[in-house]
């Protein structure tokens, strides 16, 4: 249904007839930590996440799975390299 509460003219899956579902009965605005994410959306009552009705939450313990401006570590990057076959092929002359 369309939002009537805070994100007016958005559909929204907390929206029922009787008002809006969620927690509080409306969506939270962004916290700190959300600046500079692709997901904002501003409204005239202020800023808020298009994909989570409250940001607080997401950050609470780690990053937000949803920020688009957060880079994640990737594991390959500090994989070990085998002694024996590197220096293989180091004497094969391919490194």
């Amino acid at each position: 249904m369309i939002c009537q509460t805070v994100k007016k003219g958005i559909d929204c899956i907390f929206m029922k007839k009787s008002g809006c579902g969620y927690n509080g009965g409306k969506c939270h605005p962004i916290v700190d930590k959300c600046e500079g994410c692709g997901r904002i959306e501003e409204f005239p009552s202020g800023k808020y996440c298009s994909v989570y009705p409250d940001p607080r939450i997401k950050w609470q313990n780690h990053s937000c799975n949803f920020a688009t401006h957060v880079k994640k570590e990737s594991k390959a990057s500090k994989t070990t390299l085998n002694a024996l076959k590197a220096s293989k092929r180091r004497a094969a002359g391919r490194i």
